[in-house]
């Protein structure tokens, strides 16, 4: 009779908590915001993404989603072996890659991707720094074929410049937003006098005129690495042996230099990348501080963004390399290391603002 009350006392209960209203879940946590600075200084950049692969950008059609499921099949992703520049035009990422010999694009307006240079006509041999101009035509530096290579917005190969004895070391290009003009970084060597910026016309091919020469004056380089054009038309040029950024005309002449060695917040150690932004801002990212640094015009450093780390994750780095600034303020920072491009947006710009906001937005 006890277990008989017992089983009915139970079955009352089910009952009464089967009918009860359910209780909402616990409401999910809202993922942490990477910002910079960190509160409560007021917010000038967030994280916003990490791109490592095809399948971070392209939209897959509808039937081949419905295929993969039928079949099991998994999407097939090309991802980063050893990314060394970027370079971002309208919403196309142009990654270099040194292992895979060949630039990765990925437009993420169009969430298409592609490679670049794997293939005759324009075979990259060691692709390192890549630019572009305002018709997002794309320029290679090509270590080893000592050539820059230009291809047209969606990777069609039009023509080769430089190639033989012209250069010692070639390692990055920058070009004029009209692309009429490439500015090419010689990096040299322990043997080499050609620590210097060769200047070429696009159209002919012609080599115009250069600047610099080995030594620690002003002016003088030593172990060149990147280059940028910024909006006033001047060159900023990583010169890493002398740990500064050297800002010339474009007609070669010397402005004046920004940074010196050191361990503190606005020097150097181990400069690698550099570019401008719309403002004329200057970033420049430091393998051994494993962050890039923000200056303006002036040189006087406004922030820095990302740390050294061993372990993979945003705004962490082991071995960063090139980086750049898009039209709309968005950064992008590669890792050879972690096999990753992170970005991250500008404060005063929306998720969905920009080429990238647009592209994300429409996914």
């Amino acid at each position: 009779m006890e277990k008989k009350a017992v089983c009915t006392l139970a079955l009352a209960f089910f009952a009464i908590t089967a009918c009860a209203p359910v209780s909402e879940k616990p409401e999910k946590l809202e993922e942490q915001v990477l910002v910079f600075p960190p509160p409560p200084e007021p917010a000038r950049y967030y994280f916003e993404r990490t791109i490592r692969s095809s399948t971070d950008i392209e939209i897959e059609d509808r039937s081949a989603s419905w295929r993969r499921i039928l079949t099991g099949e998994t999407a097939t992703a090309i991802g980063f072996s050893k990314p060394y520049d970027v370079v971002v035009c309208q919403g196309r990422i142009y990654v270099s890659d040194t292992v895979r010999r060949s630039v990765l694009m990925f437009n993420v307006p169009a969430g298409e991707f592609a490679q670049i240079g794997d293939k005759d006509p324009g075979t990259l041999r060691k692709p390192l720094g890549i630019a572009a101009d305002s018709n997002c035509n794309l320029y290679v530096a090509d270590g080893t074929a000592n050539s820059v290579l230009i291809y047209d917005q969606d990777g069609q190969f039009i023509r080769a410049i430089g190639g033989g004895d012209w250069f010692d070391r070639l390692s990055h290009v920058e070009t004029d937003p009209d692309g009429q003009r490439i500015y090419c970084v010689d990096t040299g060597g322990v043997d080499s006098k050609r620590h210097q910026i060769r200047v070429f016309d696009v159209q002919s091919g012609k080599h115009l005129f250069d600047f610099g020469s080995r030594g620690e004056g002003p002016g003088q380089l030593n172990l060149p690495r990147d280059i940028a054009m910024g909006p006033d038309q001047r060159l900023y040029v990583v010169d890493g042996g002398n740990f500064r950024i050297q800002v010339f005309e474009r007609d070669g002449r010397y402005v004046k230099q920004i940074g010196a060695i050191g361990v503190r917040p606005g020097q150097f150690s181990r400069p690698k990348g550099v570019d401008t932004d719309a403002d004329g801002n200057i970033y420049v990212s430091d393998a051994a501080f494993g962050n890039f640094q923000i200056f303006n015009a002036d040189g006087q450093l406004l922030l820095f963004v990302g740390s050294r780390s061993e372990s993979p994750a945003p705004a962490k780095y082991l071995l960063p390399a090139g980086l750049a600034v898009d039209e709309d303020g968005r950064v992008y920072m590669t890792d050879q290391f972690f096999r990753k491009v992170d970005v991250f947006r500008p404060a005063i710009l929306g998720p969905d603002q920009g080429f990238l906001g647009a592209g994300t937005s429409n996914r």
